[in-house]
């Protein structure tokens, strides 16, 4: 593997602080928000359905717009952060892997990952590129920042349909991380299981990745099936009429799905 290219939200960042954040602005407790992301995750809906849950019709990119005006938009500091991700990034880099972060994201989350410094080659979001997951105009971008071809770069992320399918979709290899609420929720799926190159629990197990290890214990990584078709597979993530995946947003621009 020359190329490691993660994603951001669930992957390097958490969201508990995103989502606290939006209950206040909607005035409704924590919990009752998080419970409604739980309930959108477990239908493979969209988490932004939790906020039209509370307002219906709700814009929610109208919503980020007006959060920011009132000094109220999104934040980033050092401990969003998951603890595991300097070690991870610096072990990668020291063994000869270039790093990517690549992620859906506002221009202003770019500049806030930016000035963490991360152990990392480069630092973009969907804003900078114009084009968000899943797009495959952003996986497109990906294997162009990449520096490699997509069979030695490999894509890590939580979330089935924005990260996993379309980057394997896009010939890249595929890491799913069990972390966060699609994460955990969806890690055995069958489709999962079958597309994902890899799963892993956590980023430092990427060093054994790209070293090449051949353990497979149910958290270590796992190899793609021999002869499957992958790049096409998704889970039947229903939204209650039968659709495959619920319904999502044309675009979102705020510091979630990332």
């Amino acid at each position: 593997m020359e190329t490691i290219v993660l994603g951001i939200g669930e992957t390097l960042v958490r969201d508990d602080r995103h989502w606290a954040s939006w209950a206040n602005w909607l005035g409704v407790p924590a919990h009752t928000l998080s419970a409604l992301v739980g309930a959108a995750v477990a239908q493979g809906r969209d988490a932004t359905d939790a906020l039209r849950v509370l307002r219906p019709g709700m814009d929610v990119d109208e919503a980020y717009l007006a959060r920011a005006a009132a000094g109220r938009g999104e934040h980033l500091d050092e401990s969003d952060l998951y603890p595991d991700v300097r070690p991870a990034l610096a072990e990668l880099r020291a063994a000869g892997i270039r790093v990517v972060v690549a992620g859906n994201g506002t221009v202003r989350a770019g500049e806030r990952l930016r000035a963490l410094d991360l152990p990392a080659d480069l630092v973009v979001t969907s804003d900078e590129w114009g084009v968000r997951k899943p797009d495959p105009a952003f996986f497109a971008r990906v294997v162009e920042a990449s520096g490699a071809e997509p069979g030695a770069t490999l894509y890590v992320g939580d979330h089935p349909a924005d990260d996993l399918f379309p980057a394997a979709a896009a010939g890249l290899r595929t890491a799913h991380l069990r972390r966060g609420p699609y994460g955990h929720w969806w890690a055995e799926h069958p489709d999962v299981v079958g597309t994902a190159d890899f799963r892993v629990n956590a980023l430092t197990e990427l060093v054994g990745v790209v070293g090449g290890s051949s353990a497979r214990p149910a958290s270590e990584p796992h190899p793609a099936r021999p002869g499957a078709e992958p790049h096409s597979a998704r889970p039947a993530f229903e939204d209650g009429t039968g659709a495959v995946g619920g319904a999502r947003p044309a675009k979102v621009s705020y510091l979630r799905g990332l």
